[in-house]
């Protein structure tokens, strides 16, 4: 999602294709040729399959400079930028994860119960960061400019929505959450994927 809505950002030509996860779509061998892992998405870039979604926002920031999506290298904000993808890819998104698959990987249940508790409490503390970054009037994540920090932590933030305490209850992510939405190209995005949640008139 966060890939599909940065290439809307862009306004740049790309081809979208349905991987449909509910029917176990990533797992067809024809996906499986492009993406060993089973997993979504996957981008062909130059004629070759790519993955991982924080190394293609990262990719895509650095073939279409001029979206500015991502400072460049020798920029003040540089450094933030490469610290905030990395915080979401490898703390966040793994605590996603434990999370959505506490019955599968933290089998018996017991285990599972103990794997869930604690993705909660970091994805929570996940939040206490982000909110404590945005205090002050700070719009976006890094720099006070749009970047793919932004495309990547909102999809995340999405992701909390049915969880005891979703992003939406942090004062300053929920300001947040909503000036995302209500971006032209999320809009386009949720009318592309046919989302029916976590939209602004939802609310």
């Amino acid at each position: 999602m966060a890939v599909h809505w940065m290439l809307i950002e862009m306004a740049i030509p790309f081809e979208a294709k349905l991987v449909d996860i509910d029917v176990d779509a990533q797992r067809d061998p024809a996906y499986l040729r492009l993406n060993p892992a089973g997993r979504v998405p996957t981008m062909i870039v130059d004629g070759t399959p790519r993955h991982e979604t924080a190394a293609l926002l990262m990719l895509l920031s650095e073939r279409h400079p001029e979206a500015a999506l991502a400072p460049g290298a020798g920029f003040p904000n540089r450094a933030a930028w490469l610290e905030m993808m990395i915080y979401l890819a490898n703390t966040v998104l793994p605590a996603m994860r434990d999370w959505f698959y506490a019955d599968i990987d933290g089998a018996p249940a017991a285990d599972a119960q103990a794997v869930r508790a604690l993705a909660q409490r970091r994805i929570e503390a996940a939040w206490d960061r982000l909110d404590a970054q945005l205090a002050g009037g700070h719009r976006f994540l890094v720099g006070n400019a749009l970047s793919t920090a932004d495309f990547l932590a909102i999809v995340l933030m999405r992701w909390s929505r049915n969880m005891p305490r979703p992003a939406t209850g942090w004062p300053h992510l929920s300001g947040y959450i909503r000036r995302m939405r209500a971006l032209p190209s999320f809009i386009d995005l949720v009318a592309r994927e046919r989302l029916t949640e976590w939209r602004n008139e939802d609310e």
